[in-house]
Parts: C-alpha cells; structure tokens; sequence
C-alpha cells in the first residue's frame, strides 16, 4: 500500500507548480461557481504553461464533470431545454474533430488561434448585439458547433453559447442554468474523445484527486456568491471573465507565468 502511495506521488508535479495548479483551480471554482461557466477558461491558460496540455485538458475535464454534480441538479430544473439541446448536440458531434487537432496540432499556434477567438467573443459582446425570441435552430447548430470544436481542442467551449446566450433575452438564472447542462451534455462526448486519443494516464488521475477538494470549495462558495448578487450584475461579470481569458491565453504571457 505505501509503495502504490508512493508511485502516485511521484506523479504530482512539483510543489510551486502544485501550488499554481490550487490557485488556479479555486480562482477557477469560483467563476464556475458564480456564473456557470469560465473555470477551463481560467485553468487552461495557467495549466497549460506548467504541465503537458493534453494532461491538464483530460485531467481538468474529469474534475470539472465530478465536482460541479451538485450544481448540476438544479441546472437541470432551471434550463430552457429548446435552447440547450440543439447547442448540446451540434457541439458532441464536433468535439472528436478538436480533440484530434489538440492530439496533432502545435499548442502554441492552437493558444493564438484560441485568443483571437474569445477577443472576437468580448467584442461581439461590448458592441451590444442583442436578439430578441428564440433562436433559429440554423444559429444554434452553428453555436454548438464552433463551441465543440473549442472544447475538443482546449475544453475552453464557453465563448461561442455564452455570446448567444447572453444576447439573448433570457434572465441571469436561466443563461448559467443553461450553461451548466451544455457543459455537463457536452463534456461525455469529450471525455470520449480524450479517452480514445490516449490522453489518461495514473498523472491525469493524481492531478483530479490533488485538485478535486480546492476547485469544490471554489465552486461552493462562487454558487453562494451567485445567490446574493443582483441580477443586473451577471452579464458585466460574464464578460470580465471572458475578456480575462482572452489575455491570459495569449502565448506572450508564458514566461511571466513560469
């Protein structure tokens, strides 16, 4: 028994490294926590300059979908399923293809790629579009499918619905309720992916089970935050961590975060 806790140890990173990891994943608990959404766009950037990026994406996805369960039964109650399920589905038939990029591609042309994206994002948002009544099923195929694509590639698949969900007319409650089932739906055709493209292994697992008791209290307490914030104050919220992303993903910054 002592010589297995050993070899698990052996696969925890180092200890600075373990420390940004925590802080990353209970900054990360906290978003996820307040507005539904944001955790992997906080973690990723972070994980992916200190460990192997395919390990911090499969490790991130299997804490994500344990950790948030509790989050998930009320979201269930709450969501406006026409909306969710055309989402949901466009992006699970995508996620494989970005998954088979991530396995293949250069990480740091991958990083850029993903940067732009979520800048174009904050600007949609900043700009103001708005819409009005429920989307067209055309809009909401395209939606899921450009958010699977981004969570196969780095599980950061929030830009895309959060911009569509959030111009829409929909209140705060609803929006993150939506945003927690899409995730929770979209997350079994990743995990799939990951696993098929070999991305577990025993450091994969070592990492959830170090993360996993930081990232719960993170989200705990961001879902207590949400409970007490006004309503008005969710969309600025959103867009914050969006933007905040945005520059955290950015390649340049690799060496100030080593």
């Amino acid at each position: 028994m002592l010589q297995f806790l050993a070899d698990l140890a052996a696969h925890l990173p180092d200890m600075p490294v373990l420390v940004l990891l925590a802080a990353a994943i209970l900054i990360a608990g906290l978003v996820r926590g307040f507005s539904g959404f944001g955790a992997a766009m906080i973690f990723m950037p972070v994980a992916s300059t200190v460990i192997e990026p395919r390990a911090a994406a499969a490790g991130f996805l299997v804490l994500d979908a344990l950790v948030t369960l509790p989050l998930l039964f009320g979201a269930i109650r709450r969501c406006d399923w026409a909306t969710v399920l055309p989402v949901s589905l466009s992006a699970m038939a995508v996620v494989p293809v970005g998954a088979a990029i991530l396995a293949h591609a250069d990480t740091t042309v991958l990083r850029w790629v993903l940067s732009a994206i979520v800048l174009a994002a904050v600007a949609i948002l900043l700009l103001g579009w708005r819409y009005s009544g429920r989307p067209r099923l055309a809009a909401s195929l395209g939606v899921g499918a450009a958010a699977g694509l981004l969570s196969g590639v780095s599980q950061v698949a929030a830009p895309p619905v959060v911009v569509f969900w959030a111009a829409g007319p929909n209140p705060p409650q609803t929006i993150r309720a939506n945003l927690i089932v899409f995730f929770a739906i979209v997350s079994l055709s990743a995990f799939a992916a990951f696993y098929l493209n070999g991305f577990y292994d025993t450091g994969v697992v070592v990492l959830v089970a170090a993360l996993a008791p930081v990232y719960g209290l993170g989200i705990l307490a961001g879902a207590r935050l949400f409970g007490t914030a006004a309503p008005a104050v969710y969309r600025p919220v959103a867009y914050g961590i969006i933007l905040l992303a945005a520059i955290s993903s950015l390649p340049a910054l690799d060496t100030w975060l080593r």
